[in-house]
């Protein structure tokens, strides 16, 4: 894996499997073959379990001023009681024990935030954004991990990304809710004047519209997180599915296993939820960074610019992966051959 430029690229280009593509949906499958060799490569190389670790860790300390700051937003335009009440959609997918805390908490910030008014408010938000900043300042550090870079960004703006990221996650959260609301008052007037099979629909409806915020959520840390040029949405798009479609298999996995196949009880006694609530916040860590490990790797597997604005020429836009791209050793040896050949 080695930086190119020149005119040389386009030759060797023809030689690598969807090095042509300027999508991930054009990757033939010879190219998703050694995308996805090289995401298990990384897993060791990138230390991901050690790195989802620590993500869970810092998402833990954050965990009750993040809560804080979607209450905070959603009482400004709804009743904050309600937050409480979307939990039921995560009974049958979410550890029973991280739902307690989760109910514990909100209902925690919901009768201390009711008083909130004016500079108090905004007082308490600006002091919840900064406990939240945490996760948002670990998933940066990750990610520049995965994506190769070294963190250039000053103390001023480093604080700005995590701030932007924690009230962009806070703002996808509360469209969630309302979402979710909305769902579920159309499906209780609705219930008396419908079959079952529109029920249902409904009920998908508002698992789709679930995802989808899930995966923008994971969407705006592959983009605004690493320290590099923007790569363009669309090389950002299947990292971000994947990270969802993982991430609810691994918790309903985690939550049956949890359940049924293990005592957590007996091993950790009272402390056991919160072990449990790390493990999944663990795990729930280990599959947002898989998702950017597949973005990565996607992009190393094209010499075409992903990143954001005109096109530019390899060594030339700003993010590691964007100027890289995945040879074997007797295709670098001729490239690097050739580009000595030209600058002399």
């Amino acid at each position: 894996m080695t930086h190119q430029s020149g005119d040389d690229v386009e030759a060797m280009a023809q030689r690598m499997p969807g090095a042509l593509s300027d999508s991930p949906l054009q990757m033939p499958r010879s190219a998703w073959f050694a995308i996805m060799k090289r995401v298990y490569l990384m897993n060791g190389v990138h230390n991901l379990s050690l790195l989802a670790a620590g993500v869970a860790f810092f998402a833990f300390l954050a965990f009750v001023p993040l809560i804080a700051v979607v209450v905070l937003l959603y009482g400004l335009i709804a009743d904050p009681s309600t937050v409480a009440a979307s939990l039921d959609l995560l009974v049958d997918v979410v550890p029973p024990e991280v739902l307690v805390i989760l109910r514990e908490q909100l209902i925690q910030i919901v009768t201390t935030s009711a008083t909130r008014q004016g500079l108090g408010l905004v007082l308490a938000l600006l002091l919840s954004t900064y406990g939240a900043m945490r996760a948002a300042t670990a998933i940066m550090g990750a990610l520049n991990i995965i994506y190769e870079e070294h963190e250039t960004r000053g103390f001023l703006r480093t604080t700005g990304v995590a701030v932007l990221i924690t009230l962009g996650m806070a703002a996808v959260a509360v469209i969630g809710l309302i979402a979710i609301s909305l769902f579920g008052y159309i499906r209780n007037f609705l219930a008396p004047f419908l079959g079952g099979g529109a029920l249902l629909l409904i009920q998908v409806l508002t698992w789709a519209v679930a995802a989808l915020l899930v995966s923008a959520t994971f969407a705006i840390f592959f983009r605004y997180a690493p320290d590099r040029r923007a790569a363009k949405w669309r090389w950002l798009s299947l990292g971000s599915v994947a990270s969802t479609v993982l991430w609810l298999a691994i918790t309903l996995g985690f939550g049956f296993y949890a359940a049924n196949l293990s005592d957590y009880n007996a091993t950790y006694g009272s402390l056991a939820a919160i072990v449990i609530f790390l493990m999944w916040l663990f795990l729930s860590a280990y599959a947002v960074l898989i998702g950017a490990e597949i973005n990565a790797e996607t992009e190393r597997q094209t010499f075409r610019d992903s990143t954001v604005g005109p096109d530019r020429p390899m060594g030339q836009r700003g993010a590691v992966l964007a100027d890289t791209a995945a040879l074997d050793e007797a295709e670098r040896a001729i490239l690097e051959k050739q580009q000595r050949r030209n600058a002399t």
